[in-house]
């Protein structure tokens, strides 16, 4: 083993020192300050556009590189400004009007589209970019790039959104475009006289072909490491950013209920504001008073049988629109927020003889949130956030008596973050962290805080960086209790070929999952990840990827008595390609040595000791231009020893475009596990019970997407996922690590769950920043202790169950303060 990392390290190092091209100047465009403006129509033949320059010479970066667009196909755009914003229009030749790709999907919805966009860096910083994006349907998108997330591969924030206009005319010629992008959309500094960073970008969908107006290297780390420059913008200022947005909302709830004393309709009647306000022409204040996130997405439940808690996306806006600051360093995790209560599940424990649970909150509720996020022109970066929950309890009834009661489940609770984020020379960083988590009454509060940096050196090739943290616990019942935590990274970021080592380290009293997501503590990593491209097309492909990965990882202090600090070591090689007919196919395989598993038996000082793992797998997605497109994925594991354990995956995804206005898709999961082992009990002796089972789940959402046009449209999306788990053997586990068949363990561990989900929403969008929601949520449940796997039977049975129903109408105006002032200006 140490002979064949050896060999690998010395060829990754070989590859590393070849040498590389030297990529041309930056493109430059000199800014033209416009007298008339464009009539925002899509009509691009507006006599006010003869005042831009014009943008011509866009070069292909993928799949081909540095080839210049063909005449036919070729882009032509204009660039101008005034006092108000920028004007940004032209043409997208297509010498065949079928071939351009469009969808109607929504805001921000992708699809299958064709587009046009343009990348602003506008601290010229060359880590920080705001990005403008339309498609032939005229649907707009928009992002933000940030530090240690701008790379070519992806990562823009399209959960950050701003309100400007734009227009879009399908022609003879191929479509046209226009954008006005007030300065209130983006942020910039107070010179006089500024240099932007910038970059235009088209994309073909029907042949995958992307161009921009400032080449773009894809082996070189960072897109806007490679962008051109808006030279000379003049005498621009920052508007006063102030803007509103009051909503007004009514849900109606149906629950049935067999009780004379619960009803089983509900309803309620909602009103708040959200407030954007630029504290300078860096900073925004956000804040939400009274919130209502009731529409947001059901969330994909499942049956969780590992011994770490379900990580959940984030589907509410205020905390996932540019929160780029707070997730630096993956410290944060806003679903905290509104969270599950602290002792939701302590109520069972403390109920008295002859006591039943009526109503047990499973969140928290929100009193209000406020956030200050940006960067100022030196490069610093301030994110604050500011979230208060108000106490929460269950309600607990005495039948014998006739009384009710009401139990504590979470107190009045402060979340606050902070982060300090200071851009430097090279596309490098560093960053100070806290968060802070204070609770009324005798529960703990916590803090955590860290200071990361990331540096390249000049030619954007290698990099470091690392991160240090420590967390504290204050409770009135114990002293503080200090955890801390490291990590160290170096690599290799620009070429065909990179890899990145790194070592990570968190002591046995470390945790951030107060306000963060964290699974487990006591632990030395170590890894390689190595990877090259061949990027130039070939005979049948356009490009391939090959990757190899190692990890090895150890306790960092010994538990009890146990003498090993070994937990587990694993190799993964997978090679990705995409074909000349614009397929995408790769294949895996994978390694893990025999390991010890400290995490399954559920208590400190024990282990499993689980056998060596031979994993493959593949998968393949066929050309998404097409009418009908579809993903695969297949998965296989074995594991060697006495258990036999053999776990499949398949995954199939599938889409079908009626008509650019309508489509239909369906995502289905299917995961049958024979001779799993896994922890079943806890006996009142301290006996652990480990149980082998077989484990069959199976998961199916089918989504409709209709929209009228770009404006208006419906959503709908079903979910069905059903797990069984059929116990055959039971174990008691040993202090080696080892399993011994046992007779003690005598109860029914079987189970099986189903749990059903409708969300339809219908939104539209009325007025620039305005929005109409009506949504009907449907969520339905069922478990018992059989093992029942019959797919369309356990269907029929969550479909006959008590369901409950949410009906809501939801009215959000935005209100811009600039808009209010010149229409005032011109009454006057």
């Amino acid at each position: 083993m140490k002979f064949l990392l050896t060999s690998i390290f010395s060829l990754f190092f070989f590859c590393s020192i070849l040498p590389g091209s030297t990529p041309p100047p930056p493109k430059e465009l000199h800014a033209t300050r416009c007298t008339t403006v464009p009539v925002i129509d899509g009509k691009i033949d507006d006599e006010a556009w003869k005042q831009a320059r014009e943008i011509t010479d866009f070069i292909e970066f993928r799949p081909l590189i540095g080839d210049k667009e063909k005449h036919e196909e070729r882009t032509v755009a204009y660039l101008m400004y005034n006092d108000q914003g920028i004007y940004f229009g032209g043409r997208c030749y297509e010498p065949n009007p079928d071939r351009i790709s469009k969808e109607l999907k929504g805001r921000d919805g992708f699809g299958t589209n064709d587009y046009i966009g343009i990348i602003f860096d506008t601290y010229n910083d060359k880590i920080n970019g705001f990005e403008y994006f339309v498609t032939p349907l005229g649907e707009q998108w928009d992002a933000k790039m940030s530090p240690g997330n701008n790379s070519n591969n992806g990562g823009e924030d399209f959960n950050w959104n701003a309100v400007w206009t734009s227009g879009v005319q399908l022609n003879e010629h191929g479509w046209d475009f226009e954008m006005f992008i007030p300065f209130s959309a983006i942020r910039f500094g107070k010179d006089d006289i500024q240099d932007w960073g910038l970059n235009i970008t088209r994309r073909r969908k029907i042949t995958e072909e992307q161009y921009t107006w400032n080449p773009i290297d894809p082996t070189k780390n960072g897109f806007l490491t490679q962008e051109g420059f808006w030279k000379g913008v003049k005498e621009i200022k920052p508007p006063v950013r102030l803007q509103f947005s009051p909503y007004f909302s009514i849900y109606t709830n149906h629950f049935p209920s067999t009780s004379p004393d619960v009803k089983s309709w509900t309803s309620q009647v909602n009103g708040g504001l959200d407030i954007k306000y630029g504290i300078s022409q860096a900073y925004t204040l956000d804040a939400i008073l009274i919130p209502d996130f009731g529409q947001v997405q059901s969330d994909n439940q499942v049956l969780n049988l590992t011994p770490f808690e379900v990580k959940f996306n984030e589907n509410r806006n205020f905390f996932s629109e540019g929160t780029e600051l707070f997730n630096k360093g993956g410290f944060f995790y806003s679903r905290r927020i509104g969270g599950n209560p602290l002792h939701q599940y302590e109520v069972y424990d403390n109920l008295k003889q002859g006591e039943t649970v009526l109503k047990n909150p499973t969140e928290t509720k929100l009193i209000n949130a406020s956030k200050i996020s940006g960067r100022s022109q030196s490069g610093l970066g301030i994110g604050f956030l500011n979230a208060i929950t108000k106490p929460q309890y269950a309600f607990i009834e005495n039948g014998s008596e006739g009384t009710t009661r009401e139990e504590l489940t979470s107190p009045l609770t402060n979340y606050n973050v902070l982060v300090l984020d200071q851009t430097l020379k090279n596309n490098s960083s560093v960053t100070l962290f806290n968060s802070s988590v204070l609770r009324a009454g005798g529960d703990y509060d916590s803090n955590v805080s860290a200071f990361l940096f990331d540096m390249n050196e000049k030619s954007n090739t290698w990099n470091i960086n690392g991160k240090a943290a420590v967390s504290k616990y204050f409770s009135q019942e114990a002293d503080k209790k200090v955890g801390k935590s490291g990590a160290l990274g170096f690599g290799k970021i620009s070429g065909r070929f990179n890899f990145r080592i790194n070592n990570e380290y968190a002591d046995s009293r470390y945790s951030h999952n107060d306000l963060g997501y964290f699974t487990n503590n006591n632990f030395i990593n170590n890894s390689l990840n190595a990877g090259y491209r061949i990027i130039k097309p070939k005979g049948w492909y356009n490009r391939i990827n090959f990757n190899f990965n190692a990890f090895v990882s150890h306790l960092a202090s010994r538990i009890g008595t146990i003498d090993t600090k070994f937990q587990n070591t694993s190799l993964n090689f997978n090679v990705n390609t995409q074909t000349k007919k614009l397929m995408f196919f790769g294949i895996f395989t994978g390694y893990n040595t025999p390991r010890n598993d400290f995490y399954e038996p559920r208590t400190t000082g024990y282990f499993l000791y689980r056998g060596a793992r031979v994993n493959v797998g593949a998968w393949m997605e066929s050309r998404e231009a097409r009418k009908y497109s579809y993903y695969f994925e297949v998965f296989n594991a074995n594991t060697i020893n006495f258990y036999n354990t053999h776990a499949f995956e398949g995954y199939f995804q599938q889409k079908y475009r009626f008509s650019s206005k309508f489509s239909i898709t369906h995502n289905m999961s299917y995961e049958p596990t024979n001779n799993n082992i896994g922890f079943t009990s806890q006996l009142a002796n301290g006996e652990i019970i480990i149980g082998r089972r077989k484990i069959n789940t199976t998961s199916n959402i089918l989504g409709a997407n209709y929209n009228f046009n770009n404006k208006m449209g419906i959503n709908l999306r079903v979910r069905h996922y059903l797990s069984s788990v059929k116990h055959k053997e039971f174990y008691s586990l040993n202090n080696d690590g080892r399993l011994t068949s046992t007779k003690a363990f005598t109860d029914n561990a079987d189970y099986r769950v189903n749990f059903l989900n409708v969300d339809m929403v219908y939104t539209w969008q009325f007025a620039p920043g305005s929005f109409l929601n009506l949504v009907w949520k449907d969520a339905s449940f069922t478990s018992n202790d059989q093992s029942d796997t019959h797919y369309f039977k356990n269907l029929n049975g969550v479909l006959d169950s008590e369901a409950n129903n949410n009906f809501s109408l939801k009215v959000i105006y935005f209100i811009d303060y600039q808009s209010l002032k010149k229409k005032s200006d011109k009454t006057n």
